[in-house]
C-alpha cells in the first residue's frame, strides 16, 4: 500500500541537476517549504548559506519575514535536524538566524551568523557592493505575479544572481511561483517556449547551445488526488479560483460582445502584438452606441508599414506604438478613449488576459 504525499517534493527535479529550478503550480502546495528546508539542511550540514529573493522588499519585511520559517519551526524540524541546539529563526534586519528559546532570559538567542539573506529586485543597487561567497541556495520566490512586472526585470533579476554569484559554479537557483498569469516575462527570456501547455507533473529540461547551462521547469501536480480539505471553501463557479484547489491557470472574466455587428459597422481596425500574440481590434460604430472589439487575429497583418500596430516592440515606423496607455497623436487617444470608459469588449477570456496583461506592462513601462 502507497501512501499518497500531501506536500510537493524537490525529489524529481533535484535528479535533474540543472543550474537553474523552475517550479509553478497551485497555491499552498509546499513548494516554498521544500525549496527552504533544502537550504535550511545544506547550512547545518556544511554551512552553506542561502539568498531568500522577492520582487519588493515589503514582501519580506516585518511580520512577513518573521513568518517565513514558521512552519519549520512549528513543526520541530529546525530541532531535529540541529539536535536540539535551535529550536526557532529569528529574522532581523534582512536576514535570518538560527535560535534558540532561553527560558532564563525569557527570549530567543540567536546565532552570531545569518543562514539566509533576503534580497528584493527593486532594490538591487543596494547589494552590489556586499559579497556572499558561501550562498549556494537561491530562492526566487513569487516570480509569477498578476501585478506589476518590474521594467526591465529579468536584466535586474540576473544582476542580483551576478552579485551573490560572482565567479562561482555552485549555486543551485530556484523560481517558485503559483500558476496565476501565463504571461510572464521570464518565460520568454529565457526561451521556455512550452510552460503554458505543460501538463502537472511534466517536467522539462531546456539546454543552450554549447553552454552547460541547463534549466529545469516543473508543473507542480496537486500532491493529493483528492485535493486538499480546505478546497471545500473555493467551490464557486469562478475559473479564477481553480488555481487555489487545483493549480488551473488563473484568469479572469472579461466582457465578451455584446452585439452582432456587420463588416459596415467597423469604423476602424488595428491591432496589438503582444507575447506572441496577434489581436485585431475593431473600433464598431451602431446607431446608438460605439464600442472596440478584440478578437484573435489568425492570419499575418496585410501591410504593416500602413496599419495602427501596438506592442512591446521598439519599431521607428509611424504607424508602430508601443504604449497605448501613454497616448501621443490624436489617433492614440480616439482608441485609448474605449479603454478608459471601459467601452472594450473580448472574443474570449483568454484574448482578455492577452489585452490585459499588455495594459500591465505598458502601466509598468510609463
Amino acid at each position: 500500500m502507497t501512501t499518497e504525499k500531501k506536500f510537493y517534493s524537490l525529489e524529481p527535479i533535484l535528479a535533474k541537476n540543472c543550474q537553474y529550478n523552475v517550479i509553478f503550480g497551485e497555491r499552498s502546495n509546499g513548494k516554498t517549504y521544500a525549496s527552504l528546508e533544502y537550504g535550511l539542511r545544506k547550512y547545518i550540514k556544511s554551512g552553506e548559506q542561502m539568498a531568500y529573493i522577492r520582487r519588493w522588499k515589503e514582501d519580506y519585511r516585518g511580520k512577513r519575514g518573521s513568518q517565513l520559517f514558521a512552519a519549520h519551526e512549528d513543526n520541530g524540524l529546525i530541532s531535529i535536524l540541529t539536535d536540539g541546539k535551535y529550536d526557532r529563526i529569528r529574522y532581523y534586519s534582512g536576514k535570518w538566524y538560527l535560535g534558540k528559546w532561553d527560558s532564563d532570559l525569557d527570549r530567543v538567542v540567536a546565532d552570531e551568523e545569518p543562514f539566509c539573506y533576503a534580497f528584493s529586485l527593486s532594490d538591487m543597487e543596494h547589494d552590489k557592493s556586499t559579497s556572499y561567497p558561501r550562498v549556494t541556495t537561491i530562492i526566487f520566490d513569487e516570480f509569477l505575479t498578476r501585478q506589476y512586472y518590474l521594467p526591465n526585470e529579468f536584466v535586474l533579476f540576473m544582476n542580483v544572481l551576478s552579485t551573490i554569484i560572482r565567479h562561482r559554479d555552485n549555486v543551485k537557483i530556484f523560481m517558485l511561483g503559483n500558476t496565476v498569469n501565463k504571461y510572464c516575462p521570464y518565460f520568454s527570456e529565457m526561451g521556455l517556449g512550452h510552460v503554458v501547455e505543460m501538463e502537472p507533473g511534466k517536467i522539462d529540461i531546456y539546454s543552450y547551445r554549447e553552454s552547460k547551462l541547463k534549466v529545469a521547469v516543473e508543473r507542480c501536480k496537486s500532491p493529493s488526488s483528492s485535493g486538499k480539505s480546505s478546497d471545500v471553501y473555493f467551490a464557486f463557479d469562478n475559473p479564477s479560483l481553480q488555481m487555489i484547489t487545483g493549480g488551473a491557470w488563473e484568469i479572469d472574466m472579461y466582457p465578451h460582445l455584446p452585439r452582432k455587428y456587420k463588416k459596415s459597422d467597423i469604423m476602424f481596425i488595428y491591432f496589438i502584438n503582444f507575447n506572441d500574440q496577434l489581436l485585431q481590434c475593431e473600433i464598431v460604430s451602431l446607431p446608438d452606441c460605439t464600442f472596440t472589439y478584440i478578437h484573435r487575429k489568425t492570419t499575418p497583418i496585410r501591410d504593416e508599414d500602413e496599419a495602427v500596430v501596438f506592442s512591446d516592440e521598439y519599431d521607428p515606423r509611424p504607424n508602430h506604438f508601443r504604449n497605448i496607455r501613454k497616448p501621443t497623436t490624436d489617433l492614440e487617444k480616439r482608441i485609448a478613449i474605449y479603454f478608459r470608459k471601459e467601452k472594450v469588449f473580448y472574443q474570449d477570456n483568454e484574448v482578455g488576459e492577452v489585452v490585459r496583461n499588455y495594459l500591465m506592462h505598458c502601466a509598468s513601462n510609463r
